[in-house]
């Protein structure tokens, strides 16, 4: 029997309010949590929301090089699971994040009124890391 798996990816953006230590869950998983504030006007009402959402292993770096308050785009993937125990059933789901991108203001370096500076997503090197390859 075959399975197909489709990912679909989302973005959302907001202001970061937390992020938090790393996790190291088993011997070769590790994760890692931050909460973003999304604002909405709806109606002449303002809305605000708190989304959590989780890092997984090598992305686990990837909320380094963003500081609390900073305004962010986040892409992520939604992922859920069935967990069961002594006859109970449970379902779980996780925002994955898997890029940031650290969204800047005016007065910031910008000359538009706003513009995306896309971070490393690939790696968890930081920037000031020394390169010693010979090539």
């Amino acid at each position: 029997m075959a399975y197909q798996f489709i990912t679909m990816s989302y973005e959302l953006t907001g202001k970061l309010v937390a992020k938090y230590d790393i996790v190291q869950r088993t011997e070769t998983f590790k994760t890692r949590e931050f909460a973003v504030e999304k604002t909405d006007e709806i109606n002449g009402r303002t809305i605000t929301n708190y989304v959590k959402f989780q890092c997984v292993q090598d992305k686990t770096a990837i909320i380094d090089r963003v500081n609390i308050g900073d305004e962010i785009k986040v892409y992520f993937n939604i992922k859920g699971s069935k967990w069961e125990k002594d006859g109970k059933v449970n379902y779980i789901t996780n925002l994955d994040a898997w890029r940031i991108e650290q969204i800047m203001q005016p007065g910031k370096g910008s000359t538009d009124n706003e513009y995306f500076e896309p971070l490393d997503t690939f790696s968890g090197t930081p920037p000031d890391a020394v390169d010693d390859l010979p090539f």
